[in-house]
Parts: structure tokens; C-alpha cells; sequence
């Protein structure tokens, strides 16, 4: 029987407001599910944490996120992803806007990595392949040609190993809003949260992504690489 895959695409509310939809939810969900698939996992779709049904947190293999705003993990729930991450029990795979989540949950920046801070740019770009031999970019050449949202972001954990990022010239770094972290423009990294191993990229926004074996076969990687820990 192979091990589950809890693929969860819950949009809720800021705790200031309405956090809006993504359009590719259904389709990330689908694609997801090919994904842990090759991987050797088998998905199970989770539209609302709430109707998580007692275990399969405690058994789930993998955590796939694709969520934007007060994703209503119970206090226990929250504590079974720490718990289970930290001991290697349990990869997890942070896909687009994960990283735009649980600001009320100070420990969600350890899980996914760093805390998302506007996207001023929406565009085609270049991206350095800055890891070639990683898993999740290993089917890349030095550079990827990719359109997509382009992140920024605050708080990134200093032990995350970069494995996409922009080109500080391809931006134009003169917009409302735009900041100029030490670290650039990464837009894909991983690290390891004790024995456990986890995976971020924030491309996906567009259903181009969810059609792109290119980019799936990026998700495939990084799963299969959180997944080795």
C-alpha cells in the first residue's frame, strides 16, 4: 500500500480580510496528484483541513501545500506537523503562494521557509538554474525560461540552499513596493527541519504551470528529494 500524499488547497481569509481565489487550485490538485504518483505515493485532496479525518495526519508520508491566508490547522494538527517533520516522518512540499499562510502560527516560517512579501512583478524571465545537479532542476539547463508571479520574500531561513532564483537586472527594481533582500530573488530552495526534509518553489500561479511537464517533473524532484530524508 503505498503512503499517502495529504495535497491540501485551502484559500481562507487574512486575519485583515478576504484573501481572494486561485484559479489553478483544481488543476494543482490534479497535478499534484500525478506527482506523487511518480514519486510512489498516492494523493488524497484536501480542500478544508477541518474535514481531516482522525490519523491521516499521523500517517501521511508527504504534505503537499498550496494555501494562502489563516489555514485553520487545529493546535493539534499544527503540533503533528512539527512533530512528524522533525522526525523525518513526514516531507513536505510547498508549493506558490504556501508561503502567504498561518501568519497567526509563528513556527509555519520554519516548515515552509520564509514569509511571503508581495509579488511586484508578473512577467517572463530567465531564471539561474543556481543547483544543476538537485533533483528538482537537475532536467534544467543554466537557465530556465519561465513566466510566472515573481515573489518576494522576508524571513528566509539562512540554512536554505537556494535552487532557483531571478536576476536582480531582469526586474525592475524601481516599482511601488519593491524591497532588495541580502539573499535576491530565490524562488525555489530547500533544507532540513531536523531529520525531516522540505521543498519550496512559488511558481505555479498560471494553468500554463499545471500543463508544463517541465515544471511538474520540478515538483517530482523535489518531492522525491524531501521524501530521502
Amino acid at each position: 500500500m503505498p503512503g499517502a500524499l495529504l495535497s491540501v488547497t485551502q484559500v481562507a481569509p487574512y486575519l485583515t480580510g478576504p484573501a481572494g481565489v486561485h484559479g489553478v487550485l483544481d488543476q494543482a490538485a490534479v497535478g499534484v496528484a500525478q506527482v506523487a504518483e511518480v514519486a510512489g505515493l498516492r494523493a488524497t485532496h484536501v480542500p478544508d483541513v477541518r474535514r481531516l479525518g482522525p490519523g491521516e495526519l499521523e500517517s501521511a508520508r508527504a504534505l503537499a501545500l498550496f494555501t494562502i491566508g489563516e489555514t485553520p490547522w487545529s493546535d493539534a494538527q499544527k503540533a503533528t506537523i512539527v512533530d512528524r517533520l522533525a522526525s523525518g516522518d513526514l516531507a513536505v512540499l510547498a508549493i506558490h503562494s504556501a508561503t502567504d499562510a498561518c501568519y497567526s502560527w509563528p513556527g509555519y516560517r520554519d516548515i515552509v521557509g520564509a514569509r511571503f512579501n508581495g509579488h511586484p512583478w508578473t512577467q517572463a524571465m530567465e531564471l539561474d538554474v543556481v543547483d544543476r545537479d538537485h533533483p528538482a532542476t537537475s532536467h534544467l539547463g543554466p537557465v530556465w525560461s519561465w513566466t510566472d508571479e515573481v515573489y518576494q520574500f522576508r524571513e528566509i531561513r539562512p540554512d536554505a540552499h537556494v535552487l532557483l532564483r531571478v536576476p536582480p537586472e531582469q526586474l525592475d527594481l524601481d516599482r511601488p513596493g519593491v524591497q532588495q533582500p541580502a539573499e535576491g530573488f530565490p524562488l525555489s530552495w530547500c533544507f532540513s527541519e531536523g531529520n525531516g526534509r522540505v521543498f519550496s518553489t512559488s511558481l505555479g500561479h498560471f494553468p500554463s504551470a499545471w500543463e508544463s511537464p517541465t515544471y511538474l517533473q520540478h515538483l517530482v524532484g523535489g518531492l522525491q528529494w524531501a521524501l530521502a530524508a
